[in-house]
């Protein structure tokens, strides 16, 4: 049986290895806007978000939607860019921001 929080943390899990990709395969290219540093903070901000909502915190809710609000920074930038992992990624960043707006509903 799937734990409340489930959906939620495999949406940050994927978001997490997609980011890291993202940043991995934007080293040294040009970027035109903030990304590959929103893959910083949206790896940083899917792993707290999981670690809390895997703790059952109290307050899981409200570092999810911090963490929806950054994957949708991310996605926002990363979608600007044709590169397939920029693509990945911002969907991967949408999925999240959706699974954690609904947590912290």
């Amino acid at each position: 049986m799937k734990t409340a929080y489930q959906n939620c943390i495999e949406a940050c899990q994927k978001c997490l290895v997609d980011c890291q990709n993202c940043l991995i395969e934007m080293t040294g290219k040009e970027s035109m806007n903030d990304c590959p540093k929103c893959c910083v903070e949206c790896i940083d901000a899917c792993l707290v978000a999981i670690k809390m909502m895997s703790a059952n915190s109290k307050h899981a809710a409200n570092y999810c939607k911090l963490c929806a609000e950054i994957c949708e920074w991310c996605a926002e930038q990363c979608s600007q860019h044709d590169h397939e992992h920029c693509q990945i990624c911002a969907e991967s960043c949408r999925k999240c921001a959706e699974e954690c707006r609904k947590m912290a509903a």
